[in-house]
């Protein structure tokens, strides 16, 4: 692992190009992995050859627990997750496989019939707050980033998300930020940059992060 004040990612850690490069893209919610994951695939737009691959969308059905400010579960423990799903949709693609990821309804807290085809694109992104925690998982991985971000910016983050996008209030995504998210961060997410090739302070380096990676990318893959 390398916390980095310019980034330079690690040229040995490399694909042919008739197999997919996974990169791994983690780091707490609010932390900037999103953001970042979908500037690296914008940049590859007009290429086709990036696609990106969603923690969230692997969440179990949680429509019998779920009450409306979200207290009832724990979205942030690693049992909410899938993984093993996760891990097999990551190797049929990294096999050359169009897969067939589920979609998670934040709405209704439970999965849609309908899958999202992927296809077994030069670059695969993962994106999610514990994808370096499961070892299945972390193993398909070619390579590795950690967004290591500030707690109270992580917090404004998600709050801003949450009451825009997913209907909740503020003192439910506060509650649920004090008893679920920065204790799940702290126990699960945070231990797990450890296995990260590259820890980036995204605030002072987002950018050059991401022209690094761009670059990498447009002159190995």
């Amino acid at each position: 692992m390398r916390e980095i004040d310019f980034i330079k990612p690690n040229s040995a850690l490399h694909n042919t190009s008739e197999t997919p490069f996974l990169l791994g893209v983690a780091g707490g919610s609010g932390s900037g992995k999103t953001f970042f994951s979908k500037a690296l695939e914008d940049k590859h737009y007009n290429d086709v050859v990036c696609e990106i691959v969603y923690q969230d969308n692997f969440y179990f059905d949680q429509s019998k627990k779920f009450d409306h400010d979200g207290g009832a579960v724990n979205f942030d423990h690693p049992d909410s997750i899938d993984f093993q799903h996760l891990a097999d949709c990551l190797r049929a693609l990294k096999s050359n496989q169009v897969t067939q990821i589920p979609i998670y309804d934040f709405a209704t807290h439970s999965r849609k019939q309908e899958t999202i085809e992927i296809q077994p694109m030069k670059i695969i992104i993962v994106d999610g707050i514990l994808i370096f925690h499961s070892q299945p998982v972390r193993d398909l991985f070619d390579e590795l980033i950690f967004f290591e971000t500030e707690e109270t910016l992580r917090f404004q983050r998600r709050l801003d998300r949450d009451i825009k996008e997913r209907g909740r209030t503020a003192d439910g995504v506060l509650q649920q930020f004090v008893k679920q998210v920065k204790p799940m961060h702290d126990l699960f997410v945070e231990p797990s940059k450890i296995y990260a090739h590259t820890v980036v302070k995204e605030v002072d380096h987002f950018d050059q992060t991401l022209a690094a990676y761009f670059d990498k990318f447009k002159s190995e893959v």
